[in-house]
């Protein structure tokens, strides 16, 4: 990896660089259900492992912020870059071999590049930063064929991180005192990285604050914030399929020192029904028909999605597989309906008496049919 990138998100997920982008997300999903905090409570390093693995999967899934990447690990030259001295080109000055904020405000339009990938750039190491927004969400919702054919409300849980009513936020026991953090000397965010550039992260060790509690809140033992649980009654619009997204605006993780909300990103999955099949805006079903039905005619009545039944005509001489369409009773999406197809199965009779048998032989034989 060249000197001049921080981390390699490439060998982060175990892929190549011409990875597609079916291949990056499989590659994070493995590594994300793998190292998953909630199955390793007690090691640290898989939760470090998780962040890593989102953090290469948000630039690498972006094709924009892909390339950018790609870009800049290829600016090798960064990394011979020492500080200024005289009769220099024009460039970013290094304090020991690590560029800073100013650094990259030097360099013109990679400072752009650099910002958009890593939120550099409106930020100095070792100030308080302002209000973040928080982070968005993504949640994964099953619906049932009806509920996505016909669109309906659903209640939904969403995992969030709320502030600590009892310490307001502060992490601190109330009446007690905060002192400066360590760590990152009050700015709430500290830089790491090698070679080419540093990158800005929130202090993990005061939760990007700036501030440590003495005597921390019994609640939340000091980290301002409690996992909780959220109930939404969310309206799902009619049409929607598997993979289909909905943004709400406001409902994810909340912001930092006063920062705006994140959004919270629902991502549907249609349950597979036991009748119908989904094609397009289109529902196919097969429903079963005897041999008198099939060769006399007849009258059936069929279910529709709904819940009601439909009566539809059996014209005499039916054969197997004839598919039937009944108009715009499929899905429904953007003031459209699709249609729904019903293909018929002809039931033969697996047991015949002699009578029975003697009577399917004498009509064979009447209008000619072999057997």
């Amino acid at each position: 990896m060249s000197a001049a990138t921080t981390k390699d998100y490439y060998q982060i997920l175990g892929i190549g660089e011409d990875a597609s982008p079916d291949e990056i997300k499989r590659a994070y999903r493995n590594l994300a259900k793998r190292f998953h905090p909630d199955t390793n409570p007690d090691d640290p390093q898989a939760a470090e492992r998780f962040k890593e693995a989102g953090e290469a999967y948000g630039v690498l899934s972006d094709p924009e912020k892909r390339a950018q990447y790609d870009r800049m690990r290829k600016f090798g030259p960064f990394a011979g870059v020492r500080s200024r001295g005289p009769g220099a080109a024009s460039g970013a000055q290094a304090e020991g071999g690590r560029f800073t904020t100013d650094d990259l405000g030097d360099l013109g339009g990679i400072s752009d590049l650099f910002s958009s990938i890593f939120d550099l750039g409106r930020r100095r190491w070792g100030r308080q930063s302002g209000a973040e927004r928080g982070q968005d969400l993504e949640l994964t919702v099953e619906i049932p064929l009806q509920t996505a054919a016909r669109g309906g409300r659903v209640q939904i849980v969403v995992p969030v991180a709320e502030e600590c009513a009892t310490c307001s936020g502060s992490g601190s026991r109330p009446g007690t005192r905060s002192r400066t953090c360590h760590e990152c000397g009050g700015g709430g965010r500290i830089s790491f990285g090698q070679g080419g550039f540093a990158v800005s992260r929130p202090c993990p060790a005061c939760y990007g604050r700036g501030q440590i509690p003495t005597d921390p809140c019994p609640r939340c033992h000091g980290s301002g914030e409690l996992r909780e649980e959220r109930k939404i009654m969310l309206s799902v619009p009619p049409g929607v399929d598997t993979g289909s997204k909905l943004r709400l605006s406001g409902q994810g993780e909340r912001g930092i020192r006063g920062g705006a909300p994140g959004d919270l990103i629902i991502v549907f999955r249609v349950k597979p029904h036991h009748f119908f099949e989904r094609k397009g805006l289109d529902l196919h079903c097969t429903v079963p028909l005897n041999l008198a039905q099939a060769t006399l005619g007849s009258r059936i009545r069929v279910r529709t999605i709904d819940g009601k039944r439909v009566a539809l005509r059996i014209p005499p001489g039916t054969q197997p597989g004839t598919r039937f369409r009944i108009p715009e009773l499929g899905v429904e999406k953007n003031e459209r309906r699709g249609d729904q197809y019903v293909q018929v199965r002809v039931e033969i009779p697996e047991e015949l008496t002699a009578e029975q048998t003697e009577m399917i032989r004498e009509f064979a034989e009447s209008v000619g049919m072999r057997y």
